[in-house]
């Protein structure tokens, strides 16, 4: 699970030069929600029946978590490298651990709060090469601004999952929402980048496009959620999601060994501050 998330960076970079976003993100989803689907019914034997606020939260979730995040995560990776978004994302469980604090009243104390600002600043040393007081200055790029969409839709996604999906189990959660996701990215792929561009982004498809196409489809949702949530059945909720700290590592040298982006000192200094970080706040809210 850790690889191939880990590895849906440099994935994701291939995609996101090789497509339009948009149509990218309807491409993945497309694939993604058919096997979920049927899986999911496989799995049921029926297809789930769910109150008005449950499907209200599964549709929202989708329009947040799928949708709104697939495109920024798509358009932030035509302008950044693979190896410093997948550093600066790793902050999610930061925003995501705060406002749950707030809202749910969960475990919050010095050394969580520590851990979260060790976090932020390893992203923003990473954002910004090195200089992580130009992001008080507004001085980051478009693409990083993208990235922190990426984090505001992923921390919105998961509390909506706390509010609104209560009593849907995560087969039938991943399926549904991907597949709400995937109708509102082709409506906006039809409407905003025309029929011919969303045809012609897999018709000219290369074979290293294809590959990336379906290993972010397969690999880093279908396969990604099966092993995860194999792993919480095997080893707990806590042991399971602690490996999650891992894949900005996957991600940073899956990124250099296999698109040759530099290592660079800012990177390996802010990489360390975030995963540290994250670490910390993991164990001192669970401890």
């Amino acid at each position: 699970m850790v690889l191939l998330w880990g590895a849906s960076w440099p994935a994701g970079r291939v995609m996101a030069l090789a497509m339009p976003p948009l149509s990218a993100s309807a491409w993945r989803f497309t694939i993604a929600a058919v096997l979920l689907l049927a899986w999911m019914r496989f799995s049921a034997g029926a297809w789930p029946r769910y109150t008005r606020r449950q499907w209200a939260g599964l549709a929202a979730a989708g329009a947040v978590g799928v949708a709104a995040y697939s495109v920024l995560f798509m358009m932030a990776l035509q302008r950044v490298e693979a190896s410093r978004a997948s550093v600066v994302v790793t902050i999610n469980p930061v925003f995501t651990t705060l406002l749950a604090a707030w809202w749910f009243k969960e475990r919050f104390n010095a050394l969580v709060a520590a851990g979260l600002a060790l976090a932020v600043l390893g992203a923003a040393t990473v954002m910004t090469h090195g200089a992580p007081w130009k992001l008080l200055a507004g001085e980051v790029g478009l693409g990083e601004w993208l990235l922190l969409g990426c984090v505001a839709t992923w921390t919105s996604y998961s509390l909506m999952g706390r509010r609104l999906m209560t009593g849907i189990d995560a087969l039938a959660a991943t399926a549904v929402t991907a597949t709400v996701g995937c109708v509102l990215l082709w409506v906006a792929a039809l409407a905003v980048e025309g029929r011919a561009a969303v045809w012609a982004s897999v018709t000219e498809l290369t074979p290293t496009g294809w590959a990336a196409l379906l290993y972010m489809a397969i690999g880093a949702v279908v396969l990604a959620y099966a092993w995860f949530y194999r792993g919480i059945a095997a080893l707990g909720a806590g042991v399971a999601s602690s490996y999650i700290s891992l894949v900005p590592v996957v991600g940073v040298a899956s990124s250099v060994l296999l698109l040759g982006e530099p290592l660079s000192a800012s990177l390996l200094t802010g990489g360390a501050m975030a995963l540290a970080g994250v670490v910390l706040a993991n164990r001192a809210r669970r401890g």
